[in-house]
C-alpha cells in the first residue's frame, strides 16, 4: 500500500510560497497537488478551498494540533466556501488521538425541531411537496456545526477559541478575493438566491450583480456572528443575539426552529464503525451516517475476489462494484436511521458471513435488476442531486488525525439566509423520508427507519474515514462531498490504494463509477474505456450518460511510522488546495 508513495513524491511546480496576512506564520500551499502529492514532515491540511487550507496549516505552524487546525479550517470554510462550508448546517468528524491510540466519532448532524412531524411535507393528496421539503424555511433542521466544532476544540484541541476563530473573522470582516469557482457558483445559483433578500444582500453587489473573479467579498454580518461565538462560545450562537435573529427569521417565514430547539441541541460522541479489509482497519462514521456501515458491507463483499487480477476499471471489476453497491443501497433503504430512534442492525449489516451470502447471489456474467433486489436482511430472516457537501482532512506531526465532512445539504442549502446574521440555513429536513418509498433530492429511497420525528437526526451518506495499517498506525484520512455518491467514492479511494497500490494522487485522479440501487443506472466519469462500457452494456447494465464528476476527495496519506505526509486535493473541484506548515 505504501510503495507508490515514494514513486510520486515530487512537489508540484505550481507551489506558491505565500505569507498569509491573516496569521503570524507562513504556509506552503499547493493549489493543485493533483497528479503528484504534496509532501511534508510537519503535518498537513487538505480542503476544498485554498484559503481555508492555509488557515489550518498556519494553526499547525503555530503549534496547534490536528483538531485545532480542523476547527479553524471549518470556520474559515464558512466564510470562503459558502455553498457548503457553514455555520447553519451540520456534519460528522472522525478524530484519531495518537497519544491514547483512540478514535472517536463526533456527531453534530442537524436535529429535527420539536414541532416537526412525520407528514409535515405531504400535500392534501398525500404526496411529497418537494418545494416545501427543500426550499422553504421548514426545510431547515437545528444547526449543529458551531456546537460540533466547539465540542471538538474543547475536548481535544490545545488552542483557544479566539485563536482558531480569528482567521475566519478577519476573512469575513476584511474580505477576500473571489475565486473563479466562487464567482461561477454564485452566478449559477443567482435566481434562487435572489429570492431571499438576506442572501441577495450577503452574496451579491448592491445592484444585484454577481462578484467577478478577483473582486473582494466582505461579509460584515457573518464577521459579527463569528465574533459573538469567539467571545461567548456556544452561547454566542445558540443563545443571545444570533439565536434571536434565527428565531425571528423562523417566525417571519413560517419556520419551526425555536429558542428551546437551539438551546437543546446536543453533540453526541459515538463509537466509530470499524472493520477489517485485507488486514487494514477501516474506521468511519456510524449511524446516523449510512456511510461507514455500507462502505464496510461493500468491502466485505468485494474482499472475496482478487480485484487486482481483474484490472482497474475493467468490466469485470466494475461489474463486481456495481452489484455490491446495488445490494448495500437496497439495505440502506430499510435499515438505516438515527440509532437513538431506530434499532439499526449495524453488526448484522457488517457481518462477513452476511457479505458472503450476498456475494454468492451475484452472477459474475450478468447484471442484476434492482427491481429484483430487496433488502437482504429481510430475505435472510424470512428464509439529480446536489453535491455541495464539503470534506477536509488534517494531520499533525504528533500523529493526530481529523477527517471531517459537513454540509448545508444542497448547494447554498435552501438559499435562505438569516437576516442580520450573515449565514445560510440548511435544508437537511429533506434527508428524512418524507414518505416511505418516495425519493429525496438525491434519489435515495427510505422508510420508517428514517421517518421525521422531533429531535431526530436525518440519515446521511457522509463518510469521513481513517484507515489504519496492520500495526494500528493511521495511514489514510479521506472523505468527499457528493450526496448519495459519497459512500462509493470513498470506497473506491480505498480500493485504489489498497488493492491497486496507487499513491494518494493516483487514487484521486482515477475515474469513478456509482450505483445506488434506485434508479437502476450506472453513473461513470470520463476515462472509463469505451470497450469497457460496451461490455457492461452487453452484461445487461443500464448506463447513465457520462457524468462530469463524482465527488471531490480531500485526502492525506502517511507512511506507517508517521514521518511523512502526502496530500492531494481533488482536481474535480476548482479552488481546492493542500497546505503545509513551515517554520
Amino acid at each position: 500500500m505504501i510503495k507508490s508513495l515514494f514513486n510520486a513524491v515530487s512537489i508540484s511546480f505550481f507551489l506558491v510560497l505565500s505569507s498569509f496576512s491573516l496569521a503570524s506564520e507562513k504556509a506552503i500551499i499547493d493549489p493543485s497537488a493533483r497528479f503528484h502529492p504534496l509532501v511534508s514532515d510537519r503535518g498537513m491540511v487538505v480542503s476544498q478551498e485554498m484559503l481555508a487550507s492555509q488557515v489550518g496549516a498556519d494553526i499547525l505552524a503555530r503549534g496547534g494540533n490536528a483538531v485545532d487546525a480542523a476547527v479553524a479550517t471549518g470556520f474559515a470554510l464558512a466564510v470562503t466556501l459558502p455553498r457548503a462550508g457553514n455555520l447553519g448546517g451540520g456534519g460528522f468528524m472522525l478524530v484519531h488521538l495518537a497519544a491514547e491510540n483512540k478514535t472517536v466519532a463526533i456527531d453534530y448532524r442537524e436535529m429535527a425541531p420539536a414541532s416537526a412531524s412525520r407528514d409535515m411535507f405531504l400535500d392534501a393528496e398525500g404526496d411529497v411537496d418537494n418545494k416545501k421539503a427543500r426550499y422553504s424555511m421548514q426545510s431547515s433542521g437545528v444547526p449543529g456545526t458551531v456546537a460540533g466544532l466547539l465540542h471538538a476544540l474543547d475536548s481535544y484541541g490545545t488552542m483557544s477559541l479566539k485563536q482558531v476563530l480569528q482567521p475566519a473573522i478577519e476573512l469575513a470582516a476584511n474580505g477576500f478575493k473571489v475565486s473563479m469557482d466562487l464567482s461561477s457558483s454564485l452566478q449559477a445559483r443567482q435566481q434562487t438566491m435572489h429570492k431571499n433578500p438576506a442572501s441577495k444582500e450577503y452574496f451579491y453587489k448592491a445592484d444585484g450583480a454577481g462578484y467577478e473573479y478577483g473582486e473582494t467579498l466582505v461579509q460584515k454580518h457573518l464577521a459579527a456572528t463569528l465574533q459573538r461565538i469567539a467571545k461567548k462560545g456556544r452561547s454566542g450562537f445558540y443563545q443571545g443575539k444570533t439565536a434571536q435573529l434565527i428565531v425571528a427569521e423562523m417566525q417571519r417565514s413560517g419556520g419551526l426552529i425555536s429558542h428551546k430547539d437551539l438551546t437543546s441541541y446536543r453533540v453526541i460522541e459515538r463509537t466509530p464503525v470499524c472493520g477489517d479489509y485485507r488486514g487494514n482497519s477501516v474506521c468511519a462514521m456510524p449511524p446516523p451516517s449510512s456511510g461507514g456501515v455500507h462502505m464496510l458491507q461493500m468491502l466485505n463483499i468485494l474482499e472475496g475476489w482478487d480485484l487486482a487480477s481483474l484490472g482497474h476499471n475493467s468490466a469485470a471489476y466494475i461489474h463486481r462494484l456495481v452489484e455490491s453497491m446495488r445490494r448495500a443501497y437496497a439495505d440502506r433503504s430499510s435499515y438505516l436511521g438515527d440509532p437513538d430512534y431506530f434499532p439499526v442492525p449495524v453488526a448484522e449489516l457488517t457481518d462477513k458471513q452476511y457479505a458472503t451470502e450476498l456475494r454468492e447471489q451475484i452472477n459474475l456474467a450478468k447484471s442484476s435488476r434492482s427491481a429484483d433486489i430487496r433488502p437482504g436482511l429481510d430475505n435472510r430472516s424470512a428464509g439529480k442531486e446536489s453535491t455541495e457537501t464539503t470534506h477536509f482532512s488534517t494531520w499533525d506531526r504528533w500523529g493526530n488525525v481529523v477527517s471531517n465532512t459537513y454540509t448545508l445539504n444542497f448547494s447554498y442549502g435552501s438559499g435562505i439566509s438569516v437576516t442580520g446574521a450573515g449565514f445560510l440555513l440548511n435544508n437537511e429536513m429533506d434527508d428524512f423520508s418524507a414518505k416511505p418509498g418516495s425519493p429525496n433530492g438525491y434519489g435515495l429511497v427510505g422508510g420508517i427507519a428514517n421517518a421525521i420525528e422531533p429531535g431526530k437526526r436525518p440519515l446521511s451518506s457522509m463518510t469521513p474515514t481513517i484507515v489504519f495499517d496492520k500495526s494500528g498506525a493511521p495511514i489514510l484520512a479521506t472523505g468527499s462531498p457528493g450526496g448519495s455518491t459519497i459512500i462509493t467514492i470513498v470506497m473506491q479511494m480505498l480500493l485504489n490504494i489498497i488493492d491497486f497500490d496507487m499513491n494518494v494522487a493516483e487514487a484521486t485522479a482515477a475515474p469513478r463509477i456509482h450505483h445506488q440501487w434506485l434508479p437502476d443506472r450506472v453513473f461513470y466519469e470520463a476515462g472509463v474505456s469505451a470497450d469497457t462500457l460496451q461490455v457492461l452494456r452487453e452484461m445487461g447494465h443500464q448506463l447513465n450518460d457520462k457524468t462530469s464528476r463524482l465527488g471531490a476527495t480531500q485526502s492525506i496519506q502517511s507512511d506507517s511510522d508517521g514521518a511523512m505526509f502526502y496530500g492531494t486535493a481533488d482536481y474535480r473541484r476548482e479552488g481546492s488546495g493542500v497546505a503545509i506548515p513551515i517554520k
